[in-house]
């Protein structure tokens, strides 16, 4: 093997960083914790969500969540599943795709699939932390609520 066992060690710490990166990404969106959820982006990070929105910036993204999951918190599940992670010979940038799923408790409580998607993410190591640079949401299977504009 031509790498080291740090630089092994390091790939797989970064891998399940980046992995922890889109199961607190869910459980924020679930719990309605966009403080939490804004802090995953890098500080210029961005964010494309098609017909629910854009925003650049900690607290633009934090305000479009809000605005998005408005009267909507402790509704949904927000399952995130089959992350594909590539980092960058640099070490300190990385692609992704993820698969996510939105599962709603419809008037009754039960449980009723509302949307799936992918998102397609360019992460970036800032002050020693992966965090989100780019994201970009794909909707494969619309959802039947109502969503702003771009």
């Amino acid at each position: 093997m031509t790498d080291s066992l740090d630089a092994r060690v390091r790939r797989l710490e970064d891998l399940l960083e980046i992995q922890q990166i889109f199961i607190d990404y869910g459980l924020a969106l679930d719990a309605g914790d966009f403080d939490l959820y804004a802090s995953l982006f890098a500080e210029a990070g961005t964010i494309n969500l098609g017909p629910m929105g854009k925003a650049t910036g900690r607290s633009a993204i934090k305000q479009l969540m809000e605005r998005t999951m408005e009267g909507r918190v402790g509704q949904s599940l927000h399952i995130v599943s089959s992350p594909q992670i590539t980092i960058d010979d640099s070490g300190d940038t990385a692609q992704s795709q993820v698969m996510w799923t939105v599962v709603h408790r419809d008037d009754a409580g039960r449980p009723r699939l509302t949307m799936m998607g992918r998102h397609q993410d360019e992460l970036i190591r800032e002050n020693g932390r992966w965090k989100i640079a780019r994201r970009r949401g794909l909707i494969d299977m619309p959802s039947t609520f109502e969503h702003v504009d771009d």
